[in-house]
């Protein structure tokens, strides 16, 4: 094993046994390492201290309203796809205090928190979910107005991202020109080879930063023999994909069939839930509260996370825009289509596939659009 200097657009070998010495180098460069561990029957991602937490030999089995976790017969560490949480809940948390209030002998105190000062290393994080957080960084940073908390965490990430060798029944990233490679977003990016007599990672640096960290780590030069291996199995991923979605003019097809019967077909199976919106990594909707003690003298402001999907969500002063189930799904399916293209010039949808697997009821947006373009329209 060699260590030494390398630059952005290198590829270097990691060998599976040397997979900690990542972890463990960026534990000393400061971060918070968070990856995808196993807890109560999924795949979720939560704070690790070695690599021995990662779900090694274990995968997810998906389908419309269905997940479960399996034994693999073999010892791939990254050898899934993605579960329930997504990396939105550490860049915009699903409860954030914005404002404390006091009363003092004849007037108010106001204090907001402080800025976040935590540091966090993704490692874990999928094509779909790069693209998923630039989406919010169009969102939260890079729009007319900034969300300082959002900038303060974002601006402190460090990326280690993994290319998939496997694809979910539920998965449509390459519909949405989201992966199954990573193209950009990654200080690093990891692709997992395993063969009979061997296991390790190609590692491709991605930034500056991610060449100075990793050229700390044990490793060797990629050959081209194991880089061939890596690509051909992020290739075969994405020739597997379990789900399509025809994209070209969805903007226009959705806005042409506001009014077509099969928003009333779906709105007979939805159970506004908001399951659908909860997991997916780009939706960002969310309500304010104010809470008081019972003396009246501290009161709080906090935002939290809402769906499109709540009755409450549309309430303006005299009733609710949108008193409907059909009036909810068609405003969530027709802006992360449609109209989050007019106000971010992208795509609201990476094609993780979450909320197709994780929607009680089974209900599938790839196929729903393909319902518009049927025959029927405007009837």
């Amino acid at each position: 094993m060699t260590s030494g200097n390398l630059q952005p657009g290198d590829t270097a070998c990691l060998q599976r046994a040397d997979l900690d010495c990542l972890l463990q180098e960026l534990k000393r460069a400061g971060y918070t390492v968070v990856g995808p561990v196993v807890r109560d029957q999924a795949i979720v991602y939560d704070r690790i201290e070695s690599a021995e937490e990662l779900p090694a030999g274990w995968t997810e089995v998906q389908e419309g309203g269905t997940y479960r976790l399996e034994r693999r017969q073999d010892a791939a560490v990254f050898g899934f796809t993605v579960g329930p949480d997504s990396w939105k809940k550490f860049l915009n948390p699903p409860r954030t205090r914005l404002v404390e209030i006091t009363r003092t002998a004849d007037s108010f105190e106001t204090r907001t928190p402080p800025a976040p000062t935590e540091r966090y290393a993704f490692l874990g994080a999928r094509a779909c979910e790069l693209q998923a957080i630039a989406i919010q960084d169009r969102v939260f940073i890079n729009d007319t107005f900034t969300d300082p908390g959002y900038q303060a965490r974002r601006e402190q990430v460090f990326i280690v991202a993994v290319n998939c060798t496997q694809a979910a029944s539920t998965c449509f990233c390459v519909s949405m020109n989201s992966g199954p490679r990573a193209a950009a977003g990654f200080d690093l990016a990891l692709t997992e080879v395993l063969e009979e007599n061997a296991h390790y990672f190609l590692v491709e640096v991605g930034t500056g930063a991610g060449a100075e960290l990793f050229s700390g780590i044990p490793h060797r030069k990629a050959s081209p023999e194991q880089r061939a291996r890596a690509r051909e199995r992020v290739e075969r991923t994405a020739r597997s994909m379990g789900r399509q979605m025809e994209t070209d003019g969805i903007k226009e097809l959705l806005y042409d069939n506001l009014e077509h019967p099969r928003w009333a077909e779906v709105a007979g199976r939805c159970l506004t839930c908001a399951n659908c919106t909860l997991v997916c990594p780009t939706c960002f909707c969310s309500t304010v509260e104010e809470v008081t003690d019972l003396t009246g003298d501290h009161a709080e402001r906090w935002r939290r996370w809402d769906s499109c999907f709540t009755m409450d969500f549309s309430y303006i002063h005299g009733g609710h825009v949108r008193a409907s189930t059909r009036s909810r799904y068609r405003q969530w399916l027709t802006h992360k289509l449609a109209s989050w293209q007019d106000q971010f010039g992208t795509s609201g949808c990476v094609g993780c596939g979450r909320c197709i697997t994780w929607c009680p009821v089974g209900i599938d947006l790839t196929e729903e659009v393909r319902a518009f373009r049927g025959p029927v329209k405007n009837s």
